[in-house]
């Protein structure tokens, strides 16, 4: 944790749950812990509900007469069709076209926005675009975001929240939990129906602790961070930059991917203009070195990341995240792939340090739940 300069107020509860607190983002998170078991976490989280402490995402607040204008000159997404109480994934480019960051656009008013984004340049893409305009920003590190996800999750919270099960994928509210005020979201990142409980972080450790205790009959358990590559694997959902370039270098290319090779072209609002990198998306299509794409394993082996990916002998891409489900009885993996790879059923052979040599096909992505009904359910 030597470079952490952030602090979750739930450290003295991962640390008794067995974790380092491993860097990421600049604050010490849960990546592990020695007590419980990632699989059974990934199981809660599909069948029950599980609750992570994700507040190594960055939150900055954006208020101002030109807020919405920052923010539509920084991110793809069109945010005058974005209403007070909804948000929006999107992502960031650079000058090249090439992403640097993705984030959820979360308008809280009129003039108001949140923006909750990850690792990469979303803080000083955002920054660029702020000074000398009318438009406060303000990195808010007390704001605590703790991921309850699960199909039981709006059970839980139906008990003590009214209205929850009325909000609607992408949607937030204004509320308060166990007597603390809070912002409600029905997002997540793990392919369930989920809600980011966005708090103080003088309140974080109560609602934790409260949650657990009392959702503990509900089969309700703490999970670890890398629990989620287990659920994003088969959801397709991409973490910046384990499945990117600045991980996996071209040889003979330039660094950075195109939305187009990524499959987040549906991030940019449809016919928009004007924010950084725009001209170069768009002029950048159909013109992928790669593309990220599924592969179907066979047997119940999961190789590493960064394990090769060969066609006909010849190393062809890599694997950037894999993973086995117990419940789904499959193992499937992210990986980077030629395009004339990222099709159905085109076998392939990955070369797993570990397991040796494991067949696999080619497959389209998500994995699990196709038509997203699981995080879209209502009611």
């Amino acid at each position: 944790m030597t470079s952490s300069w952030r602090f979750s107020a739930l450290a003295d509860r991962h640390r008794a749950l067995g974790s380092d607190l491993e860097d990421w983002n600049g604050m010490g998170t849960a990546w592990s812990y020695t007590k419980g078991d990632p699989v059974a976490e990934y199981m809660a989280i599909r069948t029950k509900a599980g609750l992570m402490d994700v507040s190594g995402l960055r939150k900055v607040h954006l208020i101002g007469a030109a807020a919405a204008h920052v923010i539509e000159r920084a991110t793809t997404r069109n945010v005058e069709k974005l209403m007070p109480g909804r948000s929006v994934y999107a992502c960031m480019l650079n000058d090249g076209g090439k992403f640097v960051d993705d984030c959820v656009i979360y308008r809280t008013g009129p003039t108001a926005f949140l923006v909750v984004h990850g690792a990469g340049a979303g803080h000083e893409q955002l920054s660029m675009y702020a000074q000398g305009r009318d438009c406060h920003m303000h990195f808010d590190d007390n704001l605590h975001d703790l991921s309850l996800q699960g199909p039981l999750a709006v059970d839980f919270l139906a008990k003590h929240v009214p209205g929850i099960r009325d909000l609607a994928y992408f949607s937030h509210m204004q509320t308060s939990l166990f007597g603390k005020p809070i912002m409600i979201s029905r997002t997540g990142y793990t392919g369930e129906r989920g809600y980011e409980l966005f708090v103080r972080g003088q309140d974080a450790g109560l609602i934790w602790d409260r949650i657990l205790a009392e959702g503990g009959d509900q089969g309700i358990i703490p999970c670890r961070f890398t629990t989620l590559d287990l659920l994003r694997t088969e959801s397709y959902l991409l973490f910046f930059p384990y499945d990117n370039s600045d991980m996996y270098p071209f040889d003979n290319e330039p660094g950075g991917d195109t939305l187009w090779e990524l499959g987040l072209d549906f991030t940019v609002s449809p016919g928009k203009q004007g924010f950084r990198g725009a001209s170069e998306h768009y002029r950048l299509k159909g013109k992928e070195r790669f593309k990220i794409w599924g592969l179907k394993l066979g047997g119940e082996n999961a190789p590493g990341n960064g394990a090769p990916v060969f066609k006909d002998g010849k190393q062809v891409g890599v694997v950037t995240q894999a993973m086995h489900s117990p419940l789904n009885n499959h193992t499937v993996a992210i990986a980077r792939l030629p395009v004339d790879c990222a099709n159905n059923d085109t076998p392939l052979v990955v070369n797993c340090e570990t397991h040796g040599e494991i067949a696999a096909v080619s497959h389209s992505m998500p994995f699990y739940d196709i038509e997203k009904k699981r995080r879209t359910a209502k009611g």
